[in-house]
């Protein structure tokens, strides 16, 4: 049996991927282990790794790596005690095969120690953009550190082979978000509401997300404070937030957050956590998403509501006709939101770009019968 060992360190890369280590944990050829780290092990994180546990996973090992605190000297140092982590996890699990998604931070300390291991990594969501955060260096160097290539469009697919990776490595399958729209049962409203602390809906609400722009240095608490700014203006909708991750001054906005929601406690609450289930069902009874969150580019089309995109934060990324995006002045903000929720801003058909025809299944086949034998050794690939 293959060892297929899944690397989650976050609430969110966790729901994109737990169809697909559902799927692994049923196949017969296929055993499933489970690395939890980083924010899935904080307290001030929602310690979402009972998340993982709730769902019927057993979690293998989960290597702390995360310093209480959002400077960029910890952050660094969190990257450091990531390597160890993962060089003892490794030791004990000998996994076959790596699988990880995306681009933050503690999934380069576990790609690059499986590279000192020479474990095969297979990569999920490379090739795309996004210029305004380090994460975009992560994905590129996460890439050519990997060995299968799982992208969510045949654009992204290009560029992944455009950075050296053979095209018999690289998969088009779309993205594991938007096939979760339709395979998780969603709760309807009245459910969904007992679970928010009070929170209703009503004909009006948003849901915010708001992170970092880890490439610019001290705008976070302006740019948070502008979009707090904006949604005084709106005062008759209903905002749930979705609290910032573990990145450089992400706890600025999370502390500004909290501040708004203690003083508007009849229209607005947060959670650093909502969970795949509540999340995607939340989606079905909002307005529209407002933020910075790569969610709102990849997965909110797919509900046929529009999305505010804030900033540079995913500047690049491919996405559909129901993405506006704006500047991070408070006017520009106001000025984005009036036009996704005017009557007339009315798209009669979304075409999402991230949607696969069967993207777990198409994962599934590739890491249970390509030949590992000498994955490990890469040739740079040179398209001419």
């Amino acid at each position: 049996m293959r060892k297929i060992c899944v690397v989650t360190g976050s609430r969110a890369e966790y729901g994109l991927l737990s169809g697909l280590m559902r799927a692994i944990q049923e196949e017969p050829e296929l055993e499933l282990q489970i690395i939890a780290t980083n924010m899935h092990l904080s307290p001030e994180f929602g310690l979402t790794y009972k998340e993982i546990e709730s769902d019927g996973f057993f979690i293998d090992k989960k290597v702390v790596m995360l310093l209480s605190s959002d400077t960029a000297n910890a952050t660094a140092k969190s990257v450091g005690l990531g390597f160890i982590g993962f060089a003892d996890a490794y030791e004990e699990l000998h996994p076959d095969l790596i699988v990880v998604l995306g681009d933050r931070y503690e999934i380069i300390s576990a790609v690059s120690t499986a590279l000192f291991y020479k474990i095969p990594v297979a990569h999920l969501h490379g090739g795309e953009i996004t210029e305004g955060a380090y994460d975009d260096c992560i994905r590129h160097a996460i890439t050519k550190m990997s060995h299968l290539h799982f992208t969510s469009t045949e654009e992204y697919r290009k560029r992944v082979i455009q950075l050296g990776e053979h095209p018999d490595r690289v998969f088009n399958v779309g993205a594991p978000g938007v096939e979760n729209i339709k395979k998780v049962r969603l709760m309807n409203k009245e459910k969904l509401e007992a679970t928010l602390d009070g929170f209703t809906f009503g004909d009006k609400s948003l849901l915010v997300t708001y992170h970092p722009v880890t490439l610019e240095s001290g705008t976070a608490a302006e740019q948070i404070q502008n979009l707090l700014s904006a949604l005084d203006r709106l005062s008759d909708y209903k905002i749930i937030f979705t609290l910032p991750n573990s990145d450089t001054d992400g706890r600025v906005i999370t502390k500004l957050i909290n501040e708004y929601v203690v003083k508007n406690p009849k229209r607005a609450i947060a959670y650093p956590s909502l969970g795949l289930r509540r999340y995607l069902s939340a989606l079905k009874y909002v307005r529209a998403v407002v933020g910075n969150s790569s969610s709102g580019i990849i997965e909110v089309p797919s509900f046929g509501i529009p999305t505010l995109n804030i900033g540079e934060r995913q500047k690049g990324r491919l996405a559909a006709n129901s993405v506006v995006n704006c500047g991070t002045g408070t006017d520009e903000i106001l000025s984005g939101l009036c036009r996704i929720l005017s009557s007339n801003f009315n798209i009669k058909e979304i075409n999402n770009p991230y949607e696969g025809k069967n993207t777990t299944g198409d994962i599934l086949h590739v890491i249970k019968t390509y030949p590992l034998e000498g994955l490990i050794q890469k040739s740079f690939y040179n398209n001419k």
